[in-house]
This record gives C-alpha cells, sequence and structure tokens, in this order.
C-alpha cells in the first residue's frame, strides 16, 4: 500500500527539559562522565541507535518519554545540576587569565585553521590524528580558558565508513550528514540572517558560503559549508568530503577555509563584539591562502606588499605535521595561478591587490612546476613548529633550503610535542586512578603526578584486567558485526563468540593504514607470529583498526594482507581486526590493551598520540625510537625495538620485525604471565605506575596547549600587536629593503685573539673589525662563533656569543669565560638585527670572514 502524502511530526520539549537542549548543543558533555551517563540513561537502546549523538536523540524521543522524564524528580535534579555545573565552568576563570595577570599578553586572542576537527564521532568532520589532535587542542584550550577560534568545514559526507569485503578489502561508504542533526548552529548576522560570506573563483564565479558555530565548552568552532541553495551543484559539492576528489577539488576546499574562513572570523567577532584575534595558527599548510587574503585585505587599504607581508609574518604561526615531503600538499603551479586569478595589472581577483606573481614566489619550490603549501606556511609564518622535538629536527633537515646560508640547526622550525586531552581519553574506571597517582591535583596545570603509590597494586591490576575484559567484549560484537557485513552466515559464526581471552596479553594496534605505518611488519615470520599467539601456556593477542585513504592501493593491500591472515584458522581467535576505526572505538582500544604496538619507519612518525592515549590508561608502550616516544623512551616505561638503518627496505623491516618477536617472546610475555602469589604481575604493575606517573603528565594535550600558549601564541601576539602599529611594520619593510640592498658591502676585515693563550677558569677575549658600509650597528648583530671543531675543522656544537661595538676603537669585542682546557675553534659572523625578525635566518643573510 503506497502513501498518499506524508506529514512531520516535530518533538517537543517541554520547559523543564530545556537544559537537555543546552546541554547536547555544547560539546563539553562529549569529555565529562556525568553528563553523558545522564544523556545515556534517558534511553540506552535509542542512545546507541542515533551514534550517541543527544542532538537526534532528542530529537527521536517518543512523546510518553517525555513526559516520563518531566515527571521524573531524581532525573530533573541530575539534570538541574549538570547545567550548573556547565554554567559554571563557562564562567570561572581560568589558567590563562591567572597566567597573563590581566596584562598587555591577556589581550592575545588566536584563530586556529585546521582542515579537520576530531571532537565526538557525532561531528563528523574528522579522519584521524590530525583532526583528533585539533579537537583536543580545542578541548584543552576551553579547559585552561585559552582564547581561541576554531576554523574549519562543514562536510557533508565527512569521511567515509569503512567495511570489509569477504576477501578482506576495504569498502568505503559515505553518509550524508545534516547540520540539524548535529551540534551546530547558524552564525546570525546582524539581521538575523544566516551569515553568508564568499569567495571568487575562475571565471568571476562567486561561491557563497554558510557559516556554522558548534561549541567546545568555551571556544567557538566556525565551521564553513558550500552545500547551499544559494551556489550551483559544481559549487555545493566542494565541501562534500573530507579529503576526496582531485587536485582542483583539494584546492578549492583549502580556499574556502583560508580565504572564506578568515573573512567568517572577522565578521563573526564584528557581529558578536569580540576583538579580531592577533594571532593565526595554520595547523597544516591547507588555511596559507588566509595569509595572503590577509595580506589582499592591507594593501588595498594602501600599504605595500613588503608591509603587509611583514603584518603576516608577525602574527602567524605554522604548524607542520609531516616528516615526508609525499604528505605535503602541492598544486601544479598553471592551477594555483588560475585560482589567484590575475586581473589586467597582474593583480590577483582572489585577494584583490596582492600580485599574482609574487604570491606564487611565496609557494615555490625546487620545482618550478609546482605550489608548495608548506613553503606558503612557512613564508607567510615567522612562527613555526614541528610535532616532536625528533619531529622538529627532521622538519629543519627537510626545509632547510628556504632558509639559505644558515646552518641545519637555526632553521627557524621550534617543537611542540604532541598531547591528548586527559578527560576525553582516560577510560572510566581509570579516572579516579589517575586522580590519585597526580595527588588530587588539577590535572590540566599539572605538570607531574607526585603520588604513583596512592593505588595499590591489586587495585591498579584489579582494574586494568576489568578494562580488557571491556575490549574483549566489544570486539566479539564487531567481530560478528563485520562478519555479517561481509556476507558470512549466522550459521558459520558460532566460533566468533570466543575470540580472544580475558586475561590474555593484549596488543592494541590502530592508526592510519600507510605504508610507513608497517601495520605488516609483525607478519614478517608469520610462522614465528602464529607460535607467539598459539603458545597454550603464555598466549598474546592483537585487535587492530585503523582506515586506508580510499585512493591509496598500496595501504588497502596492507590491510588485506593483514586480514586475510586474521582470518586463518588457528590464529582467528587471537588476531582480529575491528573495521571502522573511530573516537568511540578508540576510547576502548587504548584502554583495553596491554601494550600498544608502534612500529613505523623512523624518522617517518611525526609524532604519533595513539600511543599517548594508551599511556593515560596504563597501557605500556612497544615502540620504534619514533615521533613522541623518542624523547620520551624509558626502559621503566616501556620497551623500544631497535631501528635498523639499511638501504634494503625488506633487510631493514626484516630486521625490525625479528628484534619485535625477540622483545615479545624474552620480555614483554616473561613480565606479563609472572605472577605473585595473589595474581598480579608485580613487575608489570610497577612498570604501569611508572608510565603513568611518570610519562603521562608529560603526553597531555593541556601541557601542549599551554606550551603554545608561552612559547608562541604569546610571542606572537606581542610581534603582532607592535607590527599592527602599521609604522613600526612599514619601517620593518624598510629596513629589510635596506639591508638587502646594502649586505654586499658588508665585510669582516680582520679579526684578532687579544687574550693569546687563554687559561682554564680565566676568559678569553676577540676583537673585530666590521665595515657596515651605509648600515649601522643597529642595524646587525655581530656574533662570536666558538667551540671545539673536529678534525676538518668544522665547529661540533658551537656557541654563537654577540660581540659589543666599542665606542672607542670601532671594533667589535667579546669576552668569555673558558673553563676546559683543549683547543677552541673560533669565526666572526655578522647577521641582521631587529625587533621584527625573530630568526636572522629569515632574510638569508649572513656574512663570514673571506
Amino acid at each position: 500500500m503506497k502513501a498518499y502524502d506524508s506529514l512531520k511530526v516535530t518533538p517537543l520539549l517541554p520547559e523543564a527539559l530545556q537544559p537537555l537542549q543546552t546541554l547536547a548543543m555544547n560539546l563539553r558533555w562529549s569529555w565529562r562522565d556525568e553528563a553523558h551517563a545522564l544523556f545515556r540513561g534517558i534511553d540506552p537502546a535509542l542512545w546507541s541507535a542515533t551514534g550517541h549523538n543527544p542532538v537526534t536523540m532528542i530529537k527521536s524521543l517518543r512523546a510518553e518519554k517525555v513526559r516520563e522524564l518531566e515527571q521524573d524528580k531524581d532525573f530533573l535534579h541530575r539534570l538541574q545540576l549538570e547545567l550548573e555545573d556547565f554554567e559554571s565552568y563557562c564562567e570561572q576563570d581560568r589558567w590563562f587569565k591567572k597566567q597573563t595577570s590581566g596584562g598587555e599578553d591577556a589581550k592575545t586572542t588566536v584563530a586556529y585553521f585546521s582542515m579537520e576537527f576530531g571532537v565526538h564521532q557525532s561531528l563528523p568532520i574528522y579522519s584521524g590524528g590530525l583532526g583528533v589532535l585539533a579537537g583536543d587542542h580545542m578541548k584543552s584550550a576551553s579547559d585552561l580558558g585559552v582564547p581561541i577560534i576554531g576554523v574549519g568545514l562543514l562536510y557533508t559526507y565527512g569521511y567515509f565508513t569503512q567495511t570489509l569485503s569477504r576477501e578482506g578489502w576495504q569498502q568505503e561508504h559515505y553518509t550524508e550528514h545534516y547540520p540539524e542533526d548535529l551540534a551546530v548552529t547558524p552564525v546570525l548576522d546582524e539581521q538575523g540572517e544566516h551569515l553568508h560570506v564568499s569567495v571568487l573563483y575562475p571565471e568571476q564565479r562567486e561561491v557563497k558560503v554558510a557559516v556554522w558555530k558548534a561549541d567546545i565548552g568555551r571556544v567557538p568552532l566556525l565551521l564553513l559549508d558550500t552545500n547551499i541553495d544559494a551556489n550551483p551543484d559544481d559549487f555545493r559539492v566542494i565541501t562534500d568530503r573530507l579529503y576526496g576528489g582531485d587536485a582542483e577539488h583539494r584546492i578549492k576546499q583549502e580556499l574556502v577555509l583560508g580565504v572564506a574562513g578568515l573573512r567568517a572570523v572577522q565578521r563573526f567577532c564584528e557581529i558578536t563584539g569580540r576583538d579580531e584575534p592577533d594571532v593565526i595558527h595554520m595547523n597544516e599548510g591547507h588555511a596559507g591562502f588566509a595569509g595572503i587574503e590577509r595580506m589582499g585585505q592591507l594593501i588595498v587599504a594602501g600599504e605595500t606588499f613588503e608591509t603587509a607581508l611583514a603584518v603576516v609574518r608577525a602574527s602567524t604561526l605554522f604548524t607542520t605535521h609531516t616528516p615526508v615531503p609525499a604528505g605535503i600538499d602541492r598544486f601544479d603551479m598553471l592551477l594555483a595561478q588560475r585560482y589567484l586569478q590575475a586581473d589586467e595589472q597582474g593583480n590577483s581577483r582572489l585577494a584583490p591587490g596582492v600580485p599574482v606573481a609574487r604570491a606564487l614566489e611565496l609557494g615555490k619550490e625546487d620545482d618550478p612546476t609546482r605550489f608548495n603549501m608548506a613553503h606558503l606556511g612557512l613564508r607567510l609564518a615567522q612562527y613555526a613548529n614541528g610535532v616532536a622535538k625528533l619531529h622538529g629536527a627532521v622538519s629543519r633537515s627537510m626545509f632547510k633550503d628556504l632558509y639559505p646560508n644558515f646552518e641545519e640547526s637555526e632553521v627557524p622550525i621550534t617543537s611542540i610535542t604532541n598531547g591528548v586531552h586527559i578527560r576525553t581519553w582516560v577510560r572510566g574506571p581509570m579516572k579516579s586512578i589517575t586522580s590519585a597517582m597526580s595527588g588530587n591535583r588539577d590535572l590540566t596545570t599539572a605538570n607531574h603526578w607526585n603520588a604513583p603509590d596512592a593505588i595499590g597494586s591489586s587495585e591498579l591490576w584489579r582494574v586494568r584486567n576489568e578494562l580488557r575484559k571491556e575490549l574483549v567484549t566489544r570486539s566479539r560484537m564487531l567481530s560478528l558485526e563485520s562478519w555479517e557485513n561481509r556476507g558470512a552466515q549466522e550459521a558459520e559464526l558460532g566460533w566468533t563468540k570466543n575470540i580472544l581471552d580475558e586475561n590474555a596479553l593484549t596488543i592494541g594496534f590502530a592508526r592510519r593504514v600507510s605504508t610507513y605505518k608497517r601495520l605488516t611488519l609483525m607478519l614478517q615470520n608469520p610462522e614465528r607470529l602464529r607460535r607467539i599467539l598459539t603458545n597454550p601456556e603464555r598466549p598474546v593477542q592483537f585487535v587492530i583498526a585503523g582506515k586506508a585513504h580510499p585512493a591509496d592501493m598500496g595501504g588497502k593491500q596492507l590491510l588485506q594482507e593483514l586480514v586475510r591472515y586474521a582470518d586463518e584458522a588457528g590464529v582467528r581467535d587471537r588476531i582480529i581486526f575491528i573495521p571502522d576505526y573511530n573516537i568511540s572505538m578508540a576510547k576502548f582500544l587504548v584502554a583495553g590493551s596491554d601494550v600498544w604496538l608502534n612500529n613505523p619507519i623512523r624518522p617517518q612518525e611525526a609524532s604519533g598520540t595513539s600511543g599517548m592515549k594508551a599511556v593515560m590508561n596504563g597501557c605500556l608502550t612497544l615502540s620504534i625510537s619514533d615521533g613522541w616516544w623518542d624523547e620520551f623512551r624509558d626502559d621503566e616505561a616501556g620497551w623500544t625495538i631497535p631501528s635498523a638503518v639499511h638501504a634494503d627496505a625488506s633487510l631493514r623491516d626484516k630486521w625490525e620485525s625479528q628484534a619485535l618477536y625477540d622483545i615479545l617472546e624474552n620480555e614483554v610475555v616473561p613480565m606479563f604471565y609472572d605472577r605473585d602469589e595473589q595474581g598480579v604481575p608485580q613487575a608489570w604493575v610497577e612498570k604501569i605506575r611508572y608510565s603513568m606517573s611518570v610519562v603521562a603528565p608529560q603526553v597531555a594535550a593541556e601541557r601542549m596547549v599551554r606550551d603554545y600558549v608561552t612559547e608562541l601564541y604569546l610571542p606572537a601576539g606581542r610581534s603582532s600587536r607592535y607590527a599592527n602599529n602599521l609604522e613600526h611594520a612599514r619601517e620593518f619593510a624598510q629596513w629589510q629593503g635596506k639591508v638587502k640592498d646594502a649586505w654586499g658591502n658588508v665585510e669582516i676585515t680582520g679579526i684578532q685573539n687579544v687574550t693569546g693563550e687563554a687559561q682554564a677558569g680565566g676568559h678569553a677575549q676577540l676583537e673585530a673589525t666590521v665595515e657596515l658600509g651605509s648600515l649601522s650597528p643597529e642595524d646587525v648583530k655581530v656574533e662570536a662563533v666558538v667551540g671545539r671543531t673536529d678534525e676538518y675543522g668544522e665547529f661540533i656544537k658551537p656557541r654563537k656569543v654577540e660581540m659589543q661595538p666599542d665606542v672607542e676603537t670601532g671594533k667589535f669585542v667579546m669576552d668569555i669565560p673558558v673553563s676546559v682546557p683543549g683547543t677552541l675553534g673560533y669565526t666572526v659572523r655578522v647577521i641582521p638585527d631587529h625587533k621584527l625578525l625573530r630568526s636572522p635566518a629569515e632574510l638569508g643573510l649572513v656574512r663570514f670572514p673571506n
């Protein structure tokens, strides 16, 4: 029978239950257990069916359930307590205000641009680590009271959901997500209309971009959407899916993020009466066009290109997340030129006033046919960082050619090691343990946990067993679902009820499936792995998850290889792959695993935050010395797989897999199964205790955001405010031109060792005669470079000491203490120096003696 027509039934939420809507529309509930439990308790089945989305759950409540809740005094009391806690959270002064003490630094505000944000799976605008990192950044900024505005895209389909074919091949599925089902609200303009900004594409076609807002605690996250009626079909699909489409689709998305994103932030601040952010933080190079847009605004207002660039650089931070050139967005130069759209005068129609030729130079690289978004980000940003210490060093090596004439160590890229949001990732049963170990301190500001013995070994082991049992239970359920999706019949799936053992050593491995992360390193010797898995006395089991990019055939083949091995009779109850890895799955996987395995090709892992999440829950680390583990590796906290350096990749993988098997069989397995009379593995528990109390506080996103504030945001805010006094910026631009023109006449004509032979414990004095031509001593810094040298006369970790001008002699002098006997090499160099010059390497100018 066919329906004649349809009618829409809208939910009605009485006044007493309106706080549910308030709580649902702010994603702070996602990291507060009490709020999460409140929503789940309304209807557990509906909560699960809606994907833990309180917005859609509330809209799906039956009228009878609404009336029941309205009469439930206990529920209403808990609801009121949650509302009061939420309001108190939003109103209380936080760390940032105390840190800045109401001074000039308190004026610093930040706009944080990212292609993806992983806050919760009910807001599906993320794919993996980069997005989850951005989400944790927003949450921690909210907890700390950092004045920040997030900027991203509202994808119609988000990232794909993953299933497997019967043969184990990844299948991608896309589901449309409607804004009314998400925790987003339209940003309204002064007339009460949905705010739209626009971007001009080639052929004078204007893209309209709707601006939505998601609230992440105290932090607004602006999300840009082209899927609106005002756009033609080819523009509506610009924000269709994350990391989809070809290069042209990608550049269209990045223009929306950068250009429309900046305009959206400016209009949002204008509408709401906020101060416009004085620091732009580009989380990867995707938002690089925001810098070109800012320059255009300044040039249209009457400034020169050089002044505009000085202002933008002084206030921009660029964070790189990839240690391999292949991971950087690079567009055909002609494609970039087409979208910058030169007019008759050669100026951009996209960002009016900006000369297209000069904008293209900002993204140039060695290959003249490519426009490099990381190079664009670095040339537009005076502040730059990698996401771990090793990654910072790798980045300085990768990008050293952008800073000619300077040593790699002086490339102005620092590092802020990533972290994970404690309240999101510490699983419920572990929260009381982390609180006790921290001495019940505020976890957002604790640099170390000073009470590691606050929890007894038996209790710590009991909780670890509870979390492993939960992982096994969920894995069985998800494995059954996966096999059903693969076309298996119920009659052949009885074995799935008994996969995994809740008492066996459980190793977790979950991350994006790409070649360098080496999902299948464990399969190098499949028979040896089989023996480890099926040991009757001391069994080992693996729970594995992760997605390959839809276009990454190599990653998909690795995934299929792993799945086929896991499907084999004899090991299929000991190694399983769970499809469609997401934030919800990650929470019980990192908590329930005993060991977290990470075996990338060193040094291609930028950070690797999944292992940080595991540490927070008492899971031990087994990793190659790469990413974050390279700086925190500690035999007391985990195990390090030795790295093999060999030109033959297959031989390297063979050696490293052999080391992995050896560590498992000889160290990890014996320690896990060596129990005392009460069944507690005391050595294992002590390792957990050390890892949690020493390593966990250092890998918290709260520590990461505090580092960003003190080391980068506040300095960038100061230089931004200085440069936004346009007289300063104009003077700086003129100064740069003057220095570049005059640098050919700068010369070091003499260096004299005044002391002769110095005695240990005494001082050495050097004098340098420097010809500056038309420059003055205030334009430069003259430095003595002093240190031990190798057999070829090359410095080994030299010191650089500023020399001071002597008014009487006109020379530059230095007096330096020397304490260790031996031979010291020395030389002198001249570099430019200015208040707005963060690093001398920015100009690439340096002069040594001939």
